[in-house]
């Protein structure tokens, strides 16, 4: 797939300590720039808009992302992070929070590749239970991967253009894009 921008390039990403565990840093920024894809796809405007009084705005939703990634890799996975009072952009806006969430994930990745397999299995708090590390990393990918579904629900809500996550949506799609929609696809 192919993103207008890309927060992390593929040349950025380190080589993990354990081979077996690059996949992790891969999709950690794989992730990270879909996200930042589906946030440059709101115009200023739209930061307060909800679709409901009980739902997040959308700025909500960005605030929460990058709050919540700092304390999941902080606070259960360990590793070194800003002060929380040092992660939101110091003027808010689209790019703003798109770009910040590209640099703290950027920051990250060093760490990430020098864990090896006794770091990813080593049980940590999560609330208030214990979990392995590893474990901890994918319900961060997934914790993320719902608030950027969420926004996606929004831009469609909104009459704006999707961008693809994993393959083609109704907005983008490419030669050799298929969706599986029938089971003669299977």
């Amino acid at each position: 797939m192919h993103y207008e921008h890309i927060e992390i390039p593929a040349s950025r990403v380190p080589q993990a300590a354990t081979p077996l565990f690059q996949h992790l840093l891969d999709t950690y920024v794989s992730e990270t720039n879909k996200t930042a894809s589906v946030w440059r796809s709101f115009a200023a405007a739209d930061l307060s808009w909800r679709p409901h009084p009980r739902s997040a705005s959308v700025e909500e939703i960005m605030r929460h992302q990058l709050l919540s990634e700092r304390r999941f890799f902080a606070e259960f996975l360990g590793s070194p992070e800003p002060p929380a009072t040092d992660v939101l952009p110091s003027s808010p806006g689209i790019e703003a929070y798109a770009v910040r969430l590209g640099e703290l994930a950027a920051v990250r990745l060093p760490w990430l590749a020098a864990m090896r397999e006794p770091d990813w299995l080593q049980t940590a708090r999560f609330f208030d239970v214990q979990r392995e590390r590893i474990w901890i990393f994918w319900r961060r990918v997934l914790h993320s991967a719902h608030h950027r579904t969420q926004l996606t629900v929004y831009l469609r809500l909104l009459d704006r253009g999707v961008p693809p996550s994993y393959g083609p949506t109704a907005d983008v799609t490419w030669t050799g894009a298929d969706p599986t929609l029938n089971v003669s696809k299977v």
